[in-house]
């Protein structure tokens, strides 16, 4: 096994961050009913899941990494999405 790049793992925990940040945006835009963003953040989220994956399977303790920056994502994202007093959810279908 060898040893773990600084740099690999900061660059796993960014990737899944915005992995996850990006599907809970393609998950709103899919509730909404909103064909081109869905379609938009499904692709952003391909390009940035594979970047993830290739890096995880060089060495498994990239796995950990990923799942840090998976939760990260998604908790920033959900912050974003259900901001407080600010009415419906961005994404959220018109009233």
């Amino acid at each position: 096994m060898s040893a773990i790049n600084p740099l690999t793992a900061i660059a796993v925990v960014l990737a899944t961050a915005a992995t996850d940040a990006v599907y809970v945006m393609f998950t709103s835009a899919v509730v909404a009913r909103r064909r081109v963003p869905a379609a938009t953040w499904s692709s952003v989220w391909y390009l940035l899941s594979s970047f993830a994956v290739i890096s995880s399977t060089e060495n498994w303790v990239y796995v950990g990494f990923a799942a840090i920056g998976s939760w990260i994502g998604a908790y920033v994202s959900m912050t974003f999405l259900h901001r407080p007093g600010g009415g419906a959810p961005f994404g959220a279908a018109p009233e």
